[in-house]
């Protein structure tokens, strides 16, 4: 009984401190002061554990990121290591040191062919910053400087920096800075499942693949220099293409001389069952933004990948590139991104992911169909949606006011699962080690905290 007053005094401390001092992402702060943050203190594999000692099952790896699970001793002896031998140093002033030289090597073993150079960031979101400086130097270097206008999609998620934002469709990130800024546009999105109406897949793939074709030509193929997408669309609802759109996507870019970069920050390292998104779905892109799974979390860290395309001129300009970040290649973060990918490596995850771990996962996410307000469980090795509507037959949503995804996802927490709800689409996207015994106890805790939300609004 003491232990038990201690750590509830304990984390009410932790939760004051916290409502006093720290803004957080994407929260209603005086909503998160009066309810007191959750205060998580460990982690091991799957399951992280709050102050009070509640485990929940991270049914989304962190935040799409915790590829080779928590407490991995490989990682933090790297880091430590590092720590020891060189806390840090920069890589301007003609400088490099072993750490940094390591990964950019082991990257370019593992990306798809061509993208062999490397330009390091913190975060998905400078990545795609430094992405739109590249993407605007590359062609004033072609001498085309009309070629400015880029190209991303509807509920497309590509960071909260003013140029990453401006990037990402998600409009409720756009007012509260004035966003987009000018020289970003947006085309539709291949979300079949909410827009493609009686379409069937293939042919709605087609569809919005096009759609970056018409605006191509209405802008004029001098003005544009880039098209920027996700593989699978993450915070915008995980939206996953039909097979007939990234081949299309791929045509349109090379006809018009248009710049393909493509945002692997959630789709690479394994997720898709392939190292990157672009080998999942075939993606011939110019360059690639990178972060989360490239060190599990461990510690921050991004890298934008080019191909000889842009590379060969970059390296060949003949003066300074004027941009840089103090810890671009922080030897600490780069020394546990390299043990992150000797992990993956060593314990075959990928190579799971893309069979009997995600084979499994596929089919028991699949299972969950036969619910009454499961319209669509869909995904690709050890990422998927589970669709909540009020009519699987017409697809049918619920009304917005009713909050069902937020409240299936207070029903997930209270019952010890982290599953993410965006809109009414449940997104589960768990660490790689997963076991089949640990698939079993998340499937069934979601479709537990599924029978409570239907209890809810009177259906059975």
């Amino acid at each position: 009984m003491a232990d038990t007053l201690a750590k509830s005094n304990q984390t009410k401390r932790w939760q004051e401190m916290d409502a006093a001092h720290h803004l957080h992402p994407f929260t209603q702060h005086d909503e998160l002061a009066a309810m007191g943050a959750r205060v998580i203190t460990k982690a091991k594999g799957v399951y992280i554990y709050d102050s009070e000692g509640k485990r929940l099952i991270d049914g989304m790896a962190g935040l799409w990121c915790v590829q080779v699970g928590y407490g991995r001793e490989e990682l933090a002896e790297a880091g430590y290591k590092a720590l020891q031998e060189l806390p840090f140093y920069n890589t301007f002033f003609q400088t490099t040191h072993p750490y940094v030289a390591e990964l950019s090597q082991k990257l370019s073993e593992v990306t798809p062919k061509g993208i062999d150079r490397f330009f390091f960031a913190n975060s998905g979101s400078e990545g795609n910053d430094s992405a739109v400086k590249i993407i605007r130097y590359y062609w004033n270097l072609k001498k085309q400087p009309k070629k400015k206008i880029i190209i991303s999609r509807e509920k497309g998620y590509h960071g909260v920096t003013m140029a990453a934002a401006s990037l990402s469709g998600l409009t409720s990130m756009h007012p509260q800075a004035d966003l987009p800024l000018p020289g970003f546009v947006h085309i539709v999105c291949p979300d079949w499942y909410g827009q493609g109406g009686t379409m069937s897949p293939d042919d709605f793939g087609i569809k919005t693949a096009r759609a970056l074709e018409d605006k191509i030509l209405e802008l004029g193929a001098d003005n544009v220099a880039a098209f920027v997408a996700e593989p699978i669309q993450g915070a915008g609802g995980l939206i996953i293409p039909p097979a007939t759109y990234w081949p299309e996507i791929n045509r349109i870019c090379k006809k018009y001389d248009v710049l393909l970069h493509v945002d692997e920050v959630i789709c690479g390292f394994g997720r898709t069952g392939k190292w990157f998104g672009s080998d999942t779905y075939g993606i011939e892109g110019d360059m690639m933004n990178m972060a989360k799974g490239l060190s599990s979390g461990y510690q921050p860290i991004a890298a934008v990948g080019i191909g000889p395309k842009i590379g060969d001129v970059l390296f060949n300009a003949g003066e300074e590139w004027s941009h840089g970040f103090t810890y671009s290649g922080h030897p600490v973060a780069a020394a546990v991104a390299l043990a992150n990918i000797e992990v993956l490596q060593k314990d075959k995850l990928v190579e799971k992911s893309g069979g009997t771990t995600g084979d499994y996962f596929q089919k028991k996410l699949a299972s969950l169909n036969d619910h009454p307000l499961v319209g669509e469980t869909r995904g690709t090795g050890l990422i998927g949606a589970i669709e909540l509507v009020k009519n699987k037959r017409t697809r049918e949503r619920f009304d917005e006011a009713m909050n069902i995804g937020y409240r299936c996802r207070l029903h997930c927490f209270a019952n010890g699962l982290v599953m993410r709800a965006i809109g009414d689409t449940m997104v589960l996207s768990p660490p790689l080690v997963i076991t089949e015994a640990e698939i079993d106890e998340l499937i069934g805790l979601a479709r537990l905290c599924i029978d409570l939300i239907a209890k809810d609004i009177g259906v059975s």
